[in-house]
């Protein structure tokens, strides 16, 4: 038998814990919200707080000056038994109030109640105007040694491990919003180097809406909800956001890409990053390169369909996150390589026609191969989310020695902006000292005093030349590792507020990713545009964006045309694009580790069967979650019981990647509309409706099926047909699971998709 996958072990060790500290408790996903599972009654006895939970992590301890002191990382976790102020007192309640007599009035000198209620008045802070919704964890960075050729940073020479905290988000929404809205997401690694901090600040989209910061009020201001009724909420499906889009033409480019699968990406865990610019590496010889950053998801990447996405906006709003932190839970530790396209930094900062500096372009792969230089591994939940997630704070700007910024118009404004929205979201300039945010390299910067002031600096003379402090600190060269930014010449200029002529091409790399997509990325492509375009109020925006369309390719224009009920303009001046096979995100296979299956069985089921499918998912280093009538356990004589993680009244179809079927199950006694809206239509054949309403939904998000012991009577019962692609039937789940592991490798069953209209023209 094959040696078990990371799943299987820690989902075995938790259920062996469990079993030792409350036999009745078997934690066999993840999810769990604490340590340990909590008594009925409420605890009487004073105890030292729970620790973390095996899958938690917290910063490292280091001091506000970059110290480390060997400390355990729960240091500046709360500790003690009994409950205090802030100050430590110790207090005997905390549910009543300070009153003169039981009816009160309320005292004044109740400082408990006045520290307390203050407290709660403070504990929000501004969100992020941008990227407010986010999840994020801790991890290693362990590389390569490729990049050592073209990089002095010491984080990138052979076999450097380098902690790391990665952050992703949307961009759009309030903190508050679904994750899974069609918006582009933020992936922002903070690299704890030994050089100091390095934060590769990206997207998962190459390229950005705008070639200049000037410009990013303008679609930010755009993109968010309209200012007089603040809706709607973390999407672009409006006036505003395509007004701007159809008449600033560079945002076509990113546009484009919003529209295509990557807009609605299945996880975090299957979504590649980008730097979106260009950045200088420097060796350790003054020799200079120019870069473009890639993450690369070892899942693959993969999306949802658009069905999917509203429908799990509504069922579960924290899709995303659920998905990240219950993987890292699971053992399941995400894993992405770090790559660079390697270019020639020449006066002209070109390559193949492409202006390096136009943040609206792409280098394709295919004239710019992603080289590895690393691997980067998410293994640990956060402690605390606000500590953590919330007071993270990135900069383009944090560099190390041998990688360096551009002459970018959009990277320049960033270089600014991001400093600058710190102080105001942190309560000023310190927010470096907040642990997470705290380097691991020493740390003598002369900046003194501001609000949360954290480190406690000694010495006189916090100035430079000074001699009261003995000269200290002093100044570094290059041999003492020192950023020194590489000295580009720069030629003789006019002070002018202008773009250069490269950067009016608007057209033709959209043109190249259409021509890039599959045929059924295509037809997702024409329904996203579709969708977007009918919630505009305004016709002068349809018709404009259509416009903006027909430049882009003559058969997109026409569908989305005909949905909307509109005549197609022609173009002025359309060429077919250049297909570069990497845009496109079907047609390859993906290990299928992690990935989630739903178990669908009913009452009086075979539970040694069910037993058997359960423990090979687990065996394949996948997530089983049984699906049944009711909560709680499955029960047979002579068969180990079974724990149920959903109900029919619970479970979607889009919490799953595939599903099996043991059997079919019979109507639940909650199959009534009244009580489960779900099952209010009745299906044929005995089988539940919120069965047959689970395998429609799974059918149509062409997502793979199997089943046995009669499972043919609840496709035949949804109208699935059992010898349609992607349906697997066999005499076990072992023998089933097979067959849909092999097709989970391709993420859907494409086949099942009609085929679209042939191309015009």
């Amino acid at each position: 038998m094959s040696e078990p996958g990371p799943i299987r072990k820690i989902v075995d060790k938790a259920v062996e814990v469990a079993e030792e500290v409350l036999p009745d408790s078997r934690p066999e996903v993840p999810g769990a919200p604490g340590p340990e599972s909590p008594q009925v009654e409420e605890p009487a006895e004073p105890r030292s707080p729970l620790p973390p939970k095996p899958d938690q992590a917290a910063p490292r301890t280091v001091s506000a000056t970059g110290r480390a002191d060997g400390s355990e990382p729960d240091l500046r976790a709360q500790n003690g038994e009994f409950l205090t102020t802030a100050q430590g007192t110790r207090l005997p309640d905390s549910n009543h109030s300070l009153k003169a007599g039981p009816r009160g009035p309320v005292l004044l000198q109740d400082h408990h109640l006045r520290e307390k209620i203050t407290h709660f008045d403070h504990e929000r802070i501004p969100e992020r105007v941008v990227h407010a919704r986010g999840a994020g964890a801790h991890g290693v960075f362990r590389s390569y040694g490729s990049a050592a050729n073209v990089t002095k940073a010491a984080f990138l020479a052979e076999d450097v491990e380098t902690p790391v905290f990665v952050r992703f988000s949307t961009v759009l929404g309030s903190r508050g919003s679904a994750d899974t809205v069609r918006d582009t997401r933020g992936f922002a690694t903070k690299f704890y180097t030994a050089e100091g901090v390095f934060d590769l600040v990206g997207n998962n989209i190459p390229v950005f809406f705008i070639q200049d910061a000037v410009k990013f009020p303008d679609v930010v201001h755009a993109a968010k909800p309209h200012p007089d009724r603040e809706i709607p909420q973390a999407q672009s499906a409006h006036d505003t956001f395509w007004d701007f889009v159809s008449l600033h033409t560079e945002a076509t480019h990113h546009t484009l890409w919003n529209m295509s699968d990557r807009g609605v990406p299945r996880s975090y865990r299957t979504m590649e990053g980008f730097g979106v610019h260009t950045f200088r590496l420097v060796d350790a010889e003054g020799g200079t390169s120019l870069v473009k950053w890639h993450w690369k998801p070892k899942l693959g990447v993969h999306s949802l369909t658009w069905e999917e996405a509203q429908l799990i906006a509504g069922a579960d709003p924290d899709f995303h996150r659920r998905d990240l932190y219950d993987a890292i839970e699971a053992g399941a530790f995400p894993q992405w390589e770090l790559g660079i396209q390697v270019l020639p930094d020449t006066p002209e900062q070109t390559f193949e026609g492409i202006d390096l500096l136009d943040p609206t372009k792409l280098v394709p792969e295919e004239l710019a191969p992603v080289q590895p230089v690393g691997l980067l591994t998410l293994n640990a939940n956060p402690t605390n989310f606000f500590a953590e997630v919330e007071q993270v704070a990135f900069h383009p700007g944090h560099l190390v020695p041998g990688i360096d910024v551009t002459d970018d118009p959009l990277l320049a404004g960033r270089l600014f902006s991001y400093l600058d929205t710190q102080i105001t979201r942190l309560g000023g300039p310190n927010f470096a000292q907040i642990p997470v945010n705290r380097t691991h390299a020493p740390v003598n910067d002369m900046l003194r005093d501001g609000f949360h002031q954290d480190a406690v600096h000694s010495g006189a003379a916090p100035y430079k030349p000074n001699s009261l402090d003995g000269g200290c600190p002093f100044f570094a060269g290059a041999g003492e590792h020192a950023f020194i930014e590489h000295p580009v010449p720069l030629p003789a200029a006019a002070k002018v507020r202008a773009a250069p002529a490269s950067f009016d091409d608007h057209f033709g790399q959209p043109r190249m990713f259409w021509a890039s997509m599959s045929p059924t990325e295509r037809e997702h492509i024409i329904a996203a545009y579709t969708f977007e375009l009918a919630k505009c109020h305004e016709q002068a925006i349809k018709e404009r964006s259509l416009r903006v369309l027909a430049e882009i390719d003559p058969r997109l224009c026409a569908e989305v045309a005909d949905g909307l009920g509109l005549p197609a303009p022609e173009s002025t001046g359309y060429a077919p694009g250049t297909p570069s096979p990497a845009l496109s995100q079907i047609g390859r296979t993906w290990p299928t580790a992690g990935r989630v299956i739903g178990i669908v069985t009913g009452p009086g089921g075979d539970l040694e069967a069910l037993t058997s499918a359960r423990r090979a998912v687990l065996a394949a280093d996948m997530v089983p979650l049984v699906v049944a009538p009711t909560g709680g356990r499955l029960t047979a004589d002579g068969a180990d019981p079974v724990a149920v993680q959903r109900t029919f009244a619970t479970a979607r179809s889009v919490e799953f990647d595939a599903v099996l079927l043991a059997g079919a199950p019979a109507p639940g006694a909650d199959a009534d509309g009244g009580r489960d809206a779900k099952a209010g239509i009745p299906s044929g054949g005995g089988v539940d409706p919120r069965v047959t309403l689970l395998l429609g939904e799974a059918w149509r998000h062409a997502k793979a099926i199997g089943g046995w012991d009669g499972a043919d009577r609840a496709l035949r019962a949804a109208g699935i047909p059992t010898d349609a692609p992607g349906v697997v039937l066999g005499e076990d789940g072992e023998s089933v699971l097979s067959g849909i592991t092999e097709l989970l490798a391709g993420h859907r069953v494409w086949d099942r998709f009609p085929a679209p209209p042939p191309e015009v023209g």
